[in-house]
């Protein structure tokens, strides 16, 4: 037993390797599922995934086709390499103080975690844009409202008629 003052305080120099739960004992750890262990696979959150850093890839993505939802705008471009999906978030100064800014951002990196296996496109470059209006929005409805955009996204890069685009239409062509 510790004696002092410290003892007492619970912080991390209290705890010594013997006091933690240790991986052989099995006491604390995550396990894989009994299927992916006897195949010797892990299981990956999420799918091929990566974060856009730069600048230049932002205003590409800016560029592109864009959907907008109550809570964020979402906007794509189509690269010609075909790699894994790209995401940028971006929150405004707009949209409230840091805490704010950091909660919603918190929240649309969790809805493209969870979609980004069965909803991104390899060889595009995705960009969300945080609303104000997203921090008064259930976390469901987002989930939501993400699947709506990329399938109205996916509805533009098909050509379907009647979801607008920034592509000119027929009579747009005819008045210029």
């Amino acid at each position: 037993m510790l004696a002092g003052r410290g003892a007492a305080s619970g912080s991390a120099r209290d705890r010594t390797a013997s006091a933690l739960p240790s991986a052989a004992s099995g006491e604390g750890v995550l396990s894989m599922p009994p299927l992916l262990a006897a195949e010797g696979r892990v299981e990956v959150s999420g799918g091929a995934m990566e974060r856009l850093k730069q600048r230049r890839d932002f205003l590409a993505a800016a560029a592109g086709a864009s959907v907008s939802t109550p809570g964020f705008v979402v906007q794509e471009r189509r690269r010609a390499d075909g790699g894994p999906a790209r995401v940028g978030l971006t929150v405004s100064r707009k949209v409230g103080g840091a805490v704010e800014r950091n909660r919603l951002r918190r929240q649309l990196r969790e809805i493209v975690r969870l979609s980004a296996a069965t909803s991104l496109n390899a060889g595009s470059d995705y960009v969300l844009v945080g609303r104000r209006a997203a921090l008064e929005i259930p976390f469901v409805k987002l989930t939501a409202d993400f699947a709506g955009a990329l399938k109205r996204l996916g509805k533009r890069r098909a050509g379907v008629p009647g979801t607008r685009g920034r592509q000119t239409s027929l009579a747009d062509q005819s008045r210029q």
